[in-house]
């Protein structure tokens, strides 16, 4: 399933895939975030020493000696920082693939993808054309204020032109974000207006939700959650959602955490604890250091810890994501459907650097309650580690469980006794084999170039007064992108140079007629209704919703107890 369109504002994960525009719409993040975020120490002090003193300090003797000839000596010029960088990476490259070096002035952006909020002007807007369109504003923000439109193009952010530009989603989104309170001009061009349309923002502090909001299914008992990632304001932003699903009549929950490549430890057993009674192990980690020797147990009584859970994993739920996942399996608490996740079991450690930057060190191995390390084979061959995941496409892995490879002798047992496996993520219980439709080449073409979105908006912009007039229900029921929609869509792709493929369209018309009627959901109703539409042909959801309201099922998949 498409994921739900969160603002580029917003710095969010690219959980373990390249980020593009398009339906996917998202700023592009670091490449030391494309295997996972991680999990991390937020709160342990780092207490600087080392194991050996003498080899370290002849270390760095030698590599200050060696950047001092370089500077002073060779024929040309050169960046010693530059250089520097280069060495530390390599450095590292001898470690683990997650321990990482973060310059000062990337920080900032890494940083917020845990925070719980952010400085911006709240627009998500779509590049098709090299021009950027405003699709919705966020409610409440410095946009909505100031009464930008759908359809709305930006041509200049202050006195720096934007559209033709060659700008990336990520550049834009820098260009309008920035400090709380700061001025930002915005020059618009506004469809069947002829003058261009200058505004002034003051950049606003707005909401980086890491849990979506939750929804009651028609059923009125199913309630569903999708957790994002493991950010600061996470388990709180998880019990507010949980206790208004249960004033709902909630009876059966599901639990989504695809995509979702971790973050705070300590969030990520704080949610298992909600579901897990007693005073069970959820998580221990085990390092060189005493101080990363930690056993983590449930210790206060949650508020779903009785409920049939089910929770969804992919490919891209990592670190902290496996953390819960795994202590939901290990105990029985919960079935897991969907497909293998990541296998990141390493721990990292943030420790400030004199020049603003951050190390990111891996100090620990965390385990799963059963003694599960669920932490993939690496090397020192970064690339072959980043390529796993494109490889278990390849040998089949991501359509048939027959496919997956555990080592036989990584085995372990659940509290009932069901088998489960260490080194390489964790498998589901229930295996759902991924849709094919969502990586097809033409697919993916048209999200690359933003031709979905910008045919939405104009279907919207046509059909403004009939979407007005129908409540969001109604439009589910009755809305029907039809073969007219498509053709129009072939022709919006054309203009930005995509050759008609009929064949192609019609292979992918499944997949095209139902994102397209999210985004135009998204624009005319909001992101709830636009995640409405996508969970209704959202195979992997469809399976967990099965599960979760077959009691029997349940039970024998649980060991019968």
């Amino acid at each position: 399933m498409p994921a739900p369109l969160p603002s580029p504002e917003k710095v969010m994960p690219a959980a373990p895939a390249p980020a593009r525009r398009g339906w996917r719409s998202r700023l592009t993040l670091l490449p030391l975030l494309t295997l996972g975020i991680g999990i991390i120490l937020g709160t342990n002090p780092f207490r600087p020493r080392t194991e050996n003193p003498d080899a370290t300090a002849r270390g760095y003797l030698r590599y200050k000696e060696i950047l001092t000839y370089i500077d002073r000596d060779y024929v040309d010029s050169v960046d010693a920082d530059g250089l520097t960088n280069y060495a530390i990476a390599q450095l590292l490259g001898k470690l683990d693939p997650h321990s990482v070096y973060i310059p000062a002035k990337d920080r900032e952006q890494v940083d917020a993808f845990l925070q719980s909020s952010f400085d911006g002007v709240g627009l998500d807007f779509n590049f098709f054309r090299d021009t950027a369109t405003v699709v919705t504003t966020l409610p409440g923000g410095p946009a909505e204020a100031a009464g930008l439109l759908p359809g709305d193009q930006l041509l200049r952010v202050d006195e720096q032109a934007v559209a033709g530009a060659h700008l990336s989603t990520a550049q834009l989104t820098q260009l309008l974000r920035g400090t709380r309170g700061s001025n930002v001009s915005l020059t618009l061009a506004r469809p069947l207006q002829p003058e261009l349309l200058t505004v002034h923002l003051n950049r606003g502090r707005l909401t980086n939700a890491s849990v979506e909001p939750g929804a009651l299914l028609e059923d009125g008992k199913t309630g569903y959650i999708k957790v994002n990632r493991f950010a600061a304001t996470t388990y709180e932003e998880f019990k507010a959602q949980l206790a208004d699903l249960q004033r709902q009549g909630l009876k059966r929950l599901v639990l989504d955490l695809r995509g979702n490549p971790g973050g705070y430890l300590d969030r990520a057993t704080r949610l298992a604890d909600e579901f897990i009674a007693g005073s069970r192990k959820l998580v221990y980690t085990v390092g060189k250091e005493e101080q990363y020797a930690t056993q983590t147990y449930a210790r206060v009584a949650g508020d779903w810890e009785q409920g049939p859970l089910v929770v969804l994993v992919d490919e891209n739920s990592a670190s902290a994501a496996e953390v819960l996942a795994g202590a939901l399996q290990d105990h029985d608490r919960a079935l897991l459907v969907g497909r293998r996740t990541f296998g990141k079991g390493l721990v990292q450690q943030p420790i400030t650097l004199q020049d603003g930057g951050e190390l990111r060190l891996t100090v620990a191995r965390y385990y799963t309650p059963v003694g599960r390390c669920i932490q993939k084979p690496y090397g020192s061959d970064r690339d072959a580690y980043n390529r796993e995941l494109a490889e278990r496409a390849q040998r089949g892995e991501l359509g048939s469980a027959d496919s997956v490879r555990f080592a036989t002798e990584q085995r372990f047992r659940t509290d009932h006794g069901r088998v489960v496996y260490g080194g390489g993520g964790i498998m589901p219980d229930v295996f759902v084999a991924r849709d094919t439709l969502l990586h097809a080449a033409y697919y993916s073409q048209l999200q690359h170039a933003g031709a979905i979105r910008a045919y939405a908006l104009t279907f919207y912009q046509q059909h403004q007064a009939e979407l007005k007039a129908l409540r969001f229900a109604q439009y589910q029921a009755v809305f029907r992108v039809t073969d007219t929609e498509l053709d129009g869509l072939a022709r919006t792709a054309a203009l930005a140079g995509l050759r008609p493929d009929p064949a192609a369209m019609r292979r992918c018309a499944p997949i095209l007629r139902n994102c397209l009627k999210a985004c135009i959901a998204r624009i005319a109703y909001g992101p709830e209704a636009s995640r409405a539409v996508l969970r209704d042909n959202d195979l992997e959801f469809q399976q967990a919703l099965h599960v979760v309201q077959d009691s029997t099922a349940q039970l024998a998949l649980l060991g019968g107890k």
